[in-house]
């Protein structure tokens, strides 16, 4: 090849002396010989003038195929030449829910009327908005074909006689080698292999494993302690009786089982769920290769004893008595041996590989996800002091009291709380009678519920909950469940733990504290205070092994010095430290509570809001399971988009500071009561929307967080779930109300000393929208004496200059109450810049001017939005900047829409997250019904606002974010077209007339607009540059589609046009990769039109070749074919990795028709053929720069050296140029014999109607 180059380039005129001298010395640097051939590259490139290749205009597709109607319906083969009418649909999937009602609560749309939570709840209930293209699965690889199951992955086995008699050894070893040899090793966990059934978390072992070919064929699996494969095995699984592999992951996650066939089992894990599929893809491969084997060797037996016979008495028996049948017996056995010879592109190497690079991710409908599921069954609570609670002693022996446990997760690492609290009352139904049923009226009836459950769910199996579903996105061993023990007031937490402190003898301590329960639960069974607590760990490892081994702690005494949050999280990091837990004070008791996986369906569950899954049992005997709700932390990565409507609010009343209060004589065992209320009015009643704990009604009017005895200054460490209103207004606000509790127990219980249990000492209240968004966080309040009529307007942040005479404010206004509170909603957001667009949209949407300046700055804005807001409502954001995108009527509020795009497509590639944006595209994007009038289209818009910026002028780092996910446009592009076309009836229109000419004048300008970017930025930005180079090509692939086709082969005549000979590597390999994507279309042989456009009748063999020669008059008429050909031959002038990727992307389209099993019939090939006849021509042409050592399977021997020597002796030629088509060369190479064979046309007779 060099030695040829040398040649050219001495016997070239337009050489100096000069230019032969610098040429002289690029050939003597020292180097390899992929230098060497650069050099000599460079140097021809600088010496001889290159010319760009011809550009030959494409056919008016469109014009030609309705000239030449009559002659493609006549044709036999017509659907090689017409597109399907059915080619693509729109389509309504209803969108599946796992609730057996919506979640969405009943007149939640007609409350709406903020925009945002309006298109929210549009969100959640919308159905999902597809496109099908009816022949998808042929618009990819070879490889992605849907019948490449059917293609053979080697020739049959010939057994011959000599074979049987080959040494038995010997054959065995062969076989090992012809079957591939497949082998993997890596680590894995292996579980107890005496049962299946045995197996536990502890009993996995890690070893190294190492699946190993005998010399027979078959495979062991061998296991070892390390990776020093070659020392002995410490146990082998034989895989010739292994009856098939499946995935197990009830025990442990990344599991897979070996089935044997004495019905026992291997349960084996591994580290993640990519390797898992990875081993049980291999083995399974490996029994179907024994299958195989095993069917192929039995048929071989049967066949063999019969085989001699029946060929005797076929050939003379039929022959003599029956010549018909035996002729038709010849004819028979022939048509099989043609039906089932194997394709010749099935014994290419490149047919065999597994290549998965081409296949895109399954796409999946946006669905709700969890992090790592925990079961928590809670069984038992029993202290060491217990009695009979019953009065005639008649009865089970139980706790003495009744006690109330809270169950949440903590996590120490990030020093947070991470679930809610999940509320259980363990006891026996005796003590249960124990209280008083003081809040009866609340029990009665649910109608005014923001949530009407009981038309739903029976409230009854939801009073006790016993088991709950916790869910950890990032689990890791410094997870902490925690639970903590309350009981009924009484008095201080020292005086009250005392008795269950001692193990003595505690019979007359049990009567004594059973007595003085019973008082304090007739007297103040309402109220809870702190008592003990307890804790245990969750996870052994970051990938979410569940520590099942685990037990909980000791009960340890709640210090009332530390009873925040923030003190648990600070003794939870001591945990693991015996030396400081050993001097907690310790409770005698024992918490049974324990943990497991969750199976895929769980019966009777219901979620955070208590709406009950399908399959639920609605009867009082059924065990609900209860979600817990997670508090997912505030990072893009672990956030997905909402799915379900959810609206919950906590309520963490936190700190009380009355030491130095005036107002009130007695304020000490202070209970604090939270109501939600809509109005200040003085007969506004609270609303019924806080959740209720165990044993009273669902939802209630009021909560009260647990009193500390003889504090002034109480920390409070209650939570406090409230199911927020659809539709918030100015009104709604917390109403904090305070009370001392008398805790006197000694009077006789008289009606008058009932009355004075609580005295009212203060109120607070804290709006909760301020600026559209609900007040989170912590806040510090004032607290009001009294609460008069109005006072919503008499506060202003509690600073005492907006005092009003009205209000009288306790420690002179100073905030004395510090709460917190933490928004789980799914239609409202704490992102300012986004609440700020949605409200001025929502202006502009109700008749209000909309001033561009304005709308600007607010998507402007949007670039501050913080990362997990934009996932979290990406369908909702996204739907509505493509809606103001549609009716912006100035051009800088269109490009700031599509900047902001970018922005959060970017942001989600960033974050790993680019799912969802394939997800959103696919199910959820939906064009506005077009209105000429009033909106605009999608696919038009878009296409502009993407070539203004993409402008050199624009900002580089924009339009660079623009080509790197360019993909999301095109795509979005691709289904605003298909969706206009068949909404509008547009797809009965001529192509033509479809589009307006601005919109084919936008595309036009796109692809111009983006050449420069791909063919100048792949060395500075490579990954860029080869992402925009793909989306381009995939796009213009689709339009063949919808638009006009002419059109298209204009613009990918545009694309060619930006490339010439002598281009880097990289740009050949963007232009084939190009190719090679618009050539995989799947009607790409209609595209070609594969019909001759002669005089329409061959007489001589110069009519034939005007069709199948690589003519212009070729590329115009078969212009996809032509165009790929011609850069072919062109890429065959340039260096052997440019040519090997020019004939890779030939062959594999060529492998392709052959294994489209819409062209399985042998005319369909014959006719495919002819498009591909012109290839003789460029291989004679370029037959000496084709290495065929290179190529060939086979191995060339000495003698062939010597036409090696005769290929280095052609006649020189350009390296960069196409060489000339000559046509009596091309009739002097190849003979008329050829062309016939073929195209499948006869020797002798040549008429237009072979082509039919």
């Amino acid at each position: 090849m060099a030695t040829t180059s040398l040649q050219s380039a001495a016997s070239s005129s337009s050489f100096s002396s000069s230019e032969t001298r610098k040429f002289t010395r690029a050939l003597s640097k020292p180097g390899t010989a992929a230098e060497l051939r650069q050099s000599v590259s460079e140097v021809v490139r600088s010496s001889v003038f290159v010319a760009k290749p011809k550009v030959i205009d494409p056919i008016d597709y469109e014009n030609i195929i309705v000239q030449k109607k009559t002659q493609i319906i006549n044709d036999g083969l017509r659907e090689l030449l017409l597109f399907p009418y059915d080619d693509f649909q729109t389509a309504v999937l209803k969108r599946q829910h796992q609730y057996v009602c919506s979640t969405i609560p009943e007149n939640a749309e007609k409350e709406a009327y903020s925009l945002f939570v309006t298109e929210c709840i549009k969100t959640y209930i919308s159905d999902w908005h597809v496109v099908n293209f009816k022949y998808e699965d042929y618009s990819g690889d070879f490889r992605q074909l849907p019948n490449k199951g059917n293609r053979l992955e080697k020739l049959p086995v010939h057994v011959f006689e000599v074979d049987e008699e080959a040494d038995k050894d010997e054959d065995a070893a062969s076989l090992g080698s012809q079957k591939g040899g497949l082998t993997k090793q890596g680590w894995l966990y292996k579980g107890n292999m005496n049962s299946a059934i045995s197996v536990t978390m502890r009993s996995f072992k890690r070893r190294f494993f190492h699946l190993l070919q005998l010399g027979d064929g078959s495979y062991n699996l061998n296991f070892y302690k390390d990776e020093k494969i070659s020392k002995e095995p410490k146990g082998s699984i034989f895989l010739d009786s292994c009856m098939g592999v499946v995935q197990n992951n009830k025990v442990r996650r990344f599991a897979f089982e070996l089935k044997m066939q004495d019905k026992s089992s291997y349960l084996l894990a591994a580290d993640s769920e990519a390797e898992m599929e990875e081993w049980i893809t291999t083995l399974n491969k490996i029994l179907q290769l024994n299958f195989e084997a095993a069917m192929q060797e039995k048929r071989y037996e049967e066949s063999h004893e019969e085989d001699e016979q029946n060929r005797i008495d076929s050939s003379s028996g039929l022959d003599a008595y029956l010549p018909e049948i035996a002729k038709s017996c010849r004819d028979s056995e022939f048509k099989f041996k043609n039906e089932n010879r194997v394709k010749l592109f099935a014994l290419d190497p490149d047919a065999q590989k597994l290549d998965f690079s081409g296949i895109e991710p399954e796409v999946k409908p946006f669905e709700e996800k969890f992090g790592k599921k925990i079961l928590v069954k809670c069984n038992d609570l029993s202290f060491n002091l217990q009695s009979c609670v019953a009065e005639n002693e008649e009865g089970p022996t139980t706790n003495v009291e009744p006690f109330f446990i809270s169950l949440s997760l903590f996590d120490v690492k990030h020093n947070r709380k991470i679930s809610s609290d999940f509320h259980v009352d363990l006891n026996h139904s005796t003590v249960r009678h124990m209280l008083a049923n003081t809040s009866q009226e609340l029990l009665n009836g649910n109608s005014d519920c923001l949530h009407p459950i009981q038309d739903i769910i029976s409230d009854v199996i939801l009073q006790y909950p016993k088991q709950g579903i916790f869910s950890v996105t990032c689990p890791h061993p410094d997870i902490f469940l925690v639970a903590r023990i309350e009981k009924v007031l009484q008095g201080s937490i020292t005086h009250c733990a005392e008795p269950y402190m001692k193990s003595s003898d505690s019979s007359k301590v049990a009567q004594k504290v059973l007595k003085n329960a019973k008082q304090a639960c007739q007297r103040l069974g309402q109220y809870r205070m702190p008592f003990a607590w307890a804790a245990r760990t969750l996870f052994k490892d970051m990938a979410g092994t569940l520590d099942k081994s685990a037990r909980f702690s000791t009960l340890y005494k709640q210090d009332s010095n530390k009873l925040s949050n923030e003190d648990m999280l600070k003794l939870l990091a001591d945990f693991r430290k015996l030396e400081k837990m050993s001097k907690l004070p310790v409770i005698l008791g024992n918490l049974d509570i324990t943990i497991d996986n969750v199976s895929p369906e769980v019966p009777n569950f219901v979620n955070s809001s208590y709406i009950p899954m399908k399959q639920f049992e609605n009867n009082s005997k059924a065990v609900v399971t209860f979600e817990v709700e997670e508090f997912v932390p505030c990072i893009p990565k672990h956030t997905q988009p909402f799915t379900i409507y959810n609206n919950h609010l906590y309520v963490y009343p936190k700190y009380l500071k009355y030491d130095s209060q005036k107002s009130f004589a007695k304020a000490r065992n202070i209970a604090v009561c939270i109501q939600f209320r809509d109005s200040d009015d003085e007969d506004s009643q609270p609303l019924k929307c806080i959740y209720g704990r165990p044993g009273g009604p669902i939802f209630t009017r009021q909560a009260f967080v647990a009193v500390l005895h003889h504090q002034q200054n109480p920390e409070f460490y209650d939570e406090v779930k409230i199911e927020l209103p659809t539709q918030l207004h100015e009104k709604h606000h917390l109403l904090f109300t305070f009370y001392h509790v008398s805790c006197d127990s000694s009077s006789k219980g008289t009606t008058k000393k009932k009355d004075i249990i609580e005295t009212q000492v203060g109120y607070s209240w804290l709006q909760l929208l301020k600026d559209g968004r609900v007040v989170t966080n912590e806040q510090h309040m004032p607290v009001s004496a009294y609460l008069p009529s109005g006072y919503l307007n008499n506060q202003e942040s509690g600073i005492s200059k907006y005092s009003s005479p009205e209000i009288k404010w306790v420690d002179g206004g100073k905030p004395l109450l510090t709460i917190s509170t933490h928004l789980v909603s799914t239609v409202y957001t704490q992102d300012q810049h986004l609440n700020n667009f949605f409200h001025y949209c929502q202006k502009t949407m109700s008749g209000a001017q909309a001033l561009g300046c304005d709308l600007v700055k607010y998507l402007k804005s949007l670039h501050a939005m913080e990362g997990h807001v934009m996932i979290a409502f990406l369908p909702t954001i996204l739907n509505q900047l493509f809606r103001v995108l549609t009716r912006a009527t100035q051009e800088d509020v269109a490009v700031n829409v599509t900047r902001v795009i970018i922005h959060v497509v970017a942001h989600c590639h960033e974050e790993g997250l680019d799912s969802y944006l394939r997800s959103y595209v696919k199910y959820v994007f939906k064009g506005e019904t077009y209105i000429a009038s009033e909106y605009k289209t999608v696919h038009e818009e878009l296409a502009k606002t993407m070539t203004t910026i993409l402008k050199p002028c624009t900002d580089f780092l924009t339009s660079n974010k623009l080509l790197k996910y360019s993909w999301f446009f095109f795509e979005i592009l691709i289904k605003s077209m298909a969706q206009h076309l068949l909404e509008n009836a547009k797809v009965k229109l001529l192509r033509n007339q479809r589009f307006p000419a601005s919109f084919h004048h936008a595309v036009e300008t796109v692809v111009s607009m983006l050449m420069p970017h791909i063919t100048q930025k792949y060395k500075d930005n490579p990954e860029a540059s080869k992402n925009a180079n793909y989306s381009l090509a995939v796009f213009i692939k689709q339009c063949f589609t919808f638009m006009d086709r002419g059109f298209i082969f204009k613009q990918i005549n545009n694309y060619i046009s930006f490339f010439a000979p002598g281009d880097p590597k990289a740009l050949f390999e963007f232009k084939f990769e190009f190719l090679r994507a618009v050539c995989n279309h799947e009607h790409y042989i209609p595209l070609n039109l594969p019909m001759p456009f002669g005089t329409g009748r061959i007489q001589r063999y110069q009519d034939l070749q005007l069709d199948y020669s690589l003519s212009d008059d070729f590329c115009k008429h078969h212009f996809l074919v032509g165009l790929l050909l011609r850069e072919v031959g062109n890429a065959l002038q340039e260096f052997r990795e440019i040519r090997q990727i020019a004939i890779g992307v030939l062959k594999n389209l060529m492998i392709k028709h052959s294994f489209d099993d819409r062209y399985a019939l042998k005319s369909h090939q014959a006719r495919i053929a002819t498009l591909y006849l012109p290839i003789f021509g460029l291989l004679i042409e370029n037959v000496h720069r084709i290495d065929v050592k290179d190529i060939s399977p086979f191995p060339i021997n000495a003698a062939s050296s010597g036409a090696k020597d005769e290929t280095l002796n052609l006649p020189a030629a350009n390296p960069l140029m196409t060489p000339p088509k000559s046509v009596n060369a091309l009739d002097s190479s190849l003979q008329k014999d050829l062309f016939g064979a073929i195209s499948g046309i006869g020797n002798h007779i040549w008429n237009s109607e072979t082509f039919k």
